[in-house]
């Protein structure tokens, strides 16, 4: 949970506000009491969306679906105003974590307690489809494990079971992975009562083995395996539950039992009151949970620029974990901020006036410390340079927080910046889980934040309108590998060996590749999916080569990609190969060996060997006495066009005006900026309009810098 904001009420109906729960692009959620004592979420509507008629009209059918529902298993409404400037709705709180985070942090659960919790949510839906309901959106994320059993939640998209939807006839409308066949095709209307029995299956699978029974990745891809797929169930143990599932997941909705049918078929008792039905590590995460209540703050202090933290005493650090609530272990939370540039030096702001701040978020002491040092690095680089300037409108001095590669610190440091009115932009986050984690807080206020290390396609935030990829997303990088691998006389087909083990950035880039091949060149390829932990892939690479494989591209992990150039070396190929470039560190070469050797990567960052990095590479060695490590001169880039854009709204003479935050990221996405690395320029959605990447390659044990690579001749 985060403190209020200075910008947030302090009560909401009846409800005196305690903290903040969580944000996204339509509202904000808060913690907040009744006078009588009682714990709500409270979602509150943002003003510009209770505007929209379709909108409120959306809201409108929210809060009567959720009120309509009478069942134990279901989340009540405590309250709701749908009509006001800004409409609300309030739920009991509970607290307890989601299904998703339990099994994400304990693994799957045993039979007994997958047939459990199918027995009681198949209550909630029988509630809900007697009320005349469809839920829609039943997920892992939406249902809460208490101390006294599941509790289903958000009817954000449920309607009446035969109302006239609000969306398109081609919109999807429910979550890839949890959503029916009926869904998946489109035309949400259609989706009825066995439509949820269909995603409580899917739940099920995924509680049953730790992942979604049609796997992940590509929605596209996705959508199709659950319309036209096998589910995959072969690792659920239980003959008997196995075959519940498969029933529950049957293609068509006449084949699948009904809520009440399934409640009768699950012969497993059904303990109310108690949680001894889960695994003793998933009730302790519970027990904490609930503890936590215990310790709840009268009124959670509004954040302000010295507002004091709790001593070790007193725990009062709340973390929000899906709808759940954790006590922060260890006391406070310190961020590492660094002093400013004009700290003890010339230069900077003089006293009394407010400074032109540039901010760094950055993991700087976590799993990517290397690549957060270094764009910290370079953005002190372009300040430097910019601040050397003869005329220079303004000094730019620069604020750099550690938030250590972690969610939660990440936040903290994006509420540091929020408040700091003298922050212009930031750069960073560096990781794509600190990025996500921090979107909503940064648009809110529309404070510009620019990364050139997170670029996975997607965020779950909704909202992005202040926040720019400066580098070419994951997907974008399979275009040049498809042109290195295929674009060549003597390769007809390409070989993808997809291995899970590298999680949502391999399986993007891998499928991608595998997908484009044939619409980009003339060749085919050959793919193969391996399942995580797979320890021998002699056999799936004698098999890639059985079939015809020219070339061949691996999308996973580095010890997966160590494994794989062992095997490739012992067989008799000499043709090209290539890995995702998150393969490119020294463990690679390491664990690979002499079979190493040849093996090459597309990357986003250029290499200090670049002839156009040549500048920058003389600056950073004479500041730093080192050349500079990958992603330094894309933050200098970064920066570099944070500073022009800035330029050009504070105007050249007199008294520099300073820009509002929401005027500089409209210059931003219509900038043009040529840096050391790429020419940086956005489209809509504020991604790279560019997908340049560099070609590297392991010669004599080392990684070299081949130069651009290769781009498709017309």
């Amino acid at each position: 949970m985060e403190f209020l904001r200075p910008s947030d009420p302090a009560r909401i109906g009846d409800h005196r506000l305690l903290g903040r729960l969580g944000a996204g692009g339509m509202g904000v959620v808060y913690l907040g009491r009744t006078d009588a004592g009682a714990l709500a979420a409270i979602k509150v509507i943002l003003p510009e969306y209770a505007a929209a008629d379709d909108f409120r009209t959306r809201f409108r059918r929210e809060v009567e679906a959720a009120r309509r529902v009478d069942s134990p298993w279901v989340v009540p409404v405590t309250g709701a105003d749908t009509e006001g400037e800004r409409p609300w709705l309030a739920t009991a709180f509970v607290p307890g974590p989601a299904l998703s985070e339990a099994v994400a942090r304990c693994g799957p659960l045993p039979a007994r307690s997958v047939r459990v919790l199918g027995r009681l949510l198949s209550r909630a839906l029988t509630a809900v489809h007697t009320a005349g309901l469809v839920h829609r959106d039943v997920k892992p994320g939406n249902v809460l494990l208490t101390v006294d059993g599941p509790r289903l939640i958000d009817f954000g998209i449920a309607r009446a079971a035969d109302a006239t939807a609000l969306t398109g006839t081609d919109l999807v409308v429910g979550t890839p992975g949890f959503l029916s066949p009926e869904q998946a095709t489109g035309g949400g209307t259609e989706a009825g009562p066995a439509s949820d029995v269909f995603s409580l299956g899917c739940l099920l699978a995924y509680a049953a083995t730790g992942r979604p029974p049609f796997g992940s990745g590509a929605v596209d891809a996705l959508l199709y395996r659950t319309v036209h797929g096998a589910p995959d169930l072969d690792t659920v143990g239980d003959p008997e539950l196995r075959i519940l599932l498969g029933d529950l997941l049957a293609k068509e909705p006449g084949a699948r039992p009904t809520a009440a049918e399934l409640d009768a078929r699950i012969a497993e008792d059904a303990p109310n009151g108690s949680i001894d039905w889960l695994p003793a590590d998933v009730a302790a995460l519970i027990a904490d949970r609930s503890a936590a209540m215990l310790d709840l703050p009268d009124i959670a202090p509004t954040v302000a620029e010295n507002t004091p933290q709790p001593g070790p005493g007193r725990r009062r650090a709340l973390l929000l974990a899906g709808a759940g609530l954790v006590v922060a272990a260890g006391g406070g939370f310190a961020v590492r901020e660094w002093p400013r540039d004009d700290a003890g030096g010339p230069g900077g702001a003089k006293s009394g006036e407010r400074g032109w701040v540039i901010g760094v978020q950055a993991d700087l002491s976590g799993p990517q410390s290397a690549a957060g040092r270094a764009q910290e690095r370079g953005v002190r680089l372009a300040a430097q340079r910019f601040n050397s300037r003869k005329g220079k409108p303004f000094t730019l001095t620069v604020k750099v927080l550690d938030d250590r590669g972690d969610a939660g610190r990440a936040q903290r440091v994006a509420a540091q910046f929020t408040r700091d009115r003298d922050v212009l932009a930031v750069v960073g986050p560096t990781g794509d889980r600190t990025t996500e984690a921090v979107l909503g807080a940064y648009d809110e206020v529309m404070l510009p934040v620019l990364t050139v290390s997170s670029l996975q396609l997607k965020y779950a935030a909704r909202s992005q309108r202040s926040f720019f990829q400066a580098g070419p997303v994951e997907a974008a990088l399979c275009r040049p590998i498809i042109n290195r691998l295929v674009l060549r006389p003597d390769v007809e087909r390409l070989g993808v060996l997809l291995d899970r083990a590298g999680g949502q950035v391999g399986y993007q880039v891998g499928y991608l590749t595998n997908m484009q091949t044939g619409l980009l060149t003339t060749g085919t390829t050959y793919p193969r999916v391996i399942p995580a932990g797979t320890q021998d892939l002699a056999p799936v690479v004698d098999d890639m080569l059985a079939h015809a494989s020219d070339a061949f591209f691996y999308a996973g992990d580095v010890a997966g990609a160590a494994r794989t150039a062992r095997a490739l070396a012992a067989t008799p190929f000499k043709g090209p190969r290539m890995a995702i470039h998150t393969v490119m560190t020294a463990r690679f070469i390491e664990e690979a060996g002499e079979s190493a050797e040849g093996w090459e990567f597309t990357a986003p960052y250029i290499d200090a060997t670049a002839p156009a990095a040549e500048e920058f590479t003389a600056a950073h060695r004479a500041e730093y006495g080192q050349a500079p490590a990958h992603w330094a001169a894309e933050a200098y880039d970064a920066a570099g066009l944070v500073m022009a854009a800035v330029t050009a709204l504070a105007g050249g003479r007199g008294t520099p005006k300073r820009p509002a935050r929401a005027a500089l990221v409209a210059k931003i996405a219509a900038s043009s900026y040529k840096g050391v690395s790429r020419t940086y320029a956005f489209g809509e959605d504020h991604q790279l309009k560019s997908s340049d990447a560099y070609l590297y390659a392991v010669r004599d044990g080392r990684f070299v810098h081949l130069g651009a690579a290769p781009k498709a001749t017309a």
